[in-house]
């Protein structure tokens, strides 16, 4: 067998990130993808990710996305590719909504720069959206969106100019403990290392079924619209900012035109949780417009007939309280596990891959031992 300091089972952002991560400390790595290193049957596709710092979800990730815009530089630096567009983000919602009352706890907190617009000055701002008098926005100018392929393929180059080994569409059969390490078998050879990593996204509860984690999936759509030719100047980053908004019908989110092929809308969550990758369908269906045209035509009505442009499926992998599991298995003190990003995790997968290279080196951050916490859902 070969054998290696660390194996990182999947190579989507946080393995991709990991796999970096352990190689700048010179550990030999072998990374194992089930499918091309850079695909669209996971998580990581679908040419954009916002990245912002004022982050409602919880104020213990706005340390982790101030590190990730420095590491995204360095990354862009190394690399040599464009990965980082800075753009505004607009936090919309009303007063008692979960994601005002969330960015305002974590600009108070962290004491971050924020700008707060009344639905009057959003309009005037956004003339593309219209909102009722009962909204308003919290505005941050630390924000922007990843190249998210880019963002993957370029810290795999970059592990394996540092001397990583990474095999595609290999998959994973089993893992097990020996006395002195880790055996990987996979559907053509075995493999052994001193540690292991475990970043399997959407199969990482069938690559873990001792610990029965309560993870379960929701496909998502991911949706680019083409602007009428007279209101495409309306849909710049200067006049349409990436937003996030609570409505009455739940969660959804835009980028401007600039980062794809159209403008970009999406719901996030809304869609029903599944249990097996087997479930997600991967293509278009009509009945995917159902919760976006009525958005459109409440909130963005110059888009309320647009074409659509491109659409894409992505994989959540949810957690019940939507935050990440990260940690060492409960029994393995050299298995590392990261999983359950419930939807909002790539910005963060480079500091993900330094906290996981942390983990087998001894080391943990509070959040790892609070937030994270795998034995937060013992039973």
């Amino acid at each position: 067998m070969q054998h290696f300091n660390t194996i990182v089972l999947g190579l989507g952002a946080m393995g991709a990130a990991t796999a970096w991560a352990c190689v700048q400390r010179g550990q030999s790595v072998l990374g194992l993808e089930q499918f091309s290193l850079v695909h669209t049957l996971g998580s990581s596709h679908g040419h954009s990710r916002i990245i912002r710092e004022v982050y409602y979800e919880h104020p213990a990730y706005v340390p982790m996305a101030q590190e990730a815009f420095r590491h995204w530089e360095l990354i862009e630096e190394q690399a040599k590719e464009k990965l980082l567009t800075r753009c505004r983000c607009a936090n919309i919602g009303t007063t008692h909504s979960e994601i005002i009352q969330g960015v305002l706890l974590a600009a108070q907190q962290h004491a971050l720069p924020i700008e707060r617009w009344s639905a009057q000055e959003l309009r005037r701002s956004m003339p593309a959206m219209e909102v009722p008098d009962d909204m308003q926005a919290v505005v941050e100018e630390r924000a922007g969106w990843l190249a998210v392929e880019k963002c993957v393929q370029s810290m795999l180059q970059l592990a394996e100019q540092r001397g990583a080994t990474l095999y595609k569409k290999e998959r994973v059969i089993s893992w097990r403990s020996l006395q002195h390490g880790i055996e990987v078998t996979t559907d053509r050879d075995r493999y052994a290392a001193n540690k292991l990593v475990i970043t399997a996204g959407p199969w990482a509860s069938q690559l873990l079924t001792e610990l029965d984690l309560p993870l379960s999936l929701m496909r998502q759509m991911q949706l680019w619209f083409k602007p009428p030719k007279e209101n495409t100047q309306l849909f710049g980053m200067d006049r349409f900012p990436i937003f996030i908004m609570d409505t009455p019908a739940g969660h959804f989110y835009g980028i401007p035109q600039e980062a794809g092929p159209g403008v970009k809308i999406a719901q996030h969550y809304g869609a029903p949780e599944l249990l097996d990758p087997g479930q997600i369908e991967r293509d278009f269906k009509e009945d995917d417009l159902e919760a976006i045209r009525p958005f459109l035509r409440n909130y963005v009505p110059a888009l309320s007939e647009a074409p659509l442009a491109a659409s894409a499926s992505c994989i959540y992998t949810l957690t019940p309280d939507r935050h990440f599991v990260i940690g060492l298995h409960p029994e393995r003190s050299n298995v590392a596990i990261a999983c359950g990003f419930s939807g909002h995790g790539f910005k963060f997968a480079p500091v993900i891959g330094e906290m996981l290279a942390d983990l087998l080196e001894g080391r943990s951050r509070r959040q790892t031992q609070q937030l994270f916490a795998l034995n937060r859902f013992a039973k």
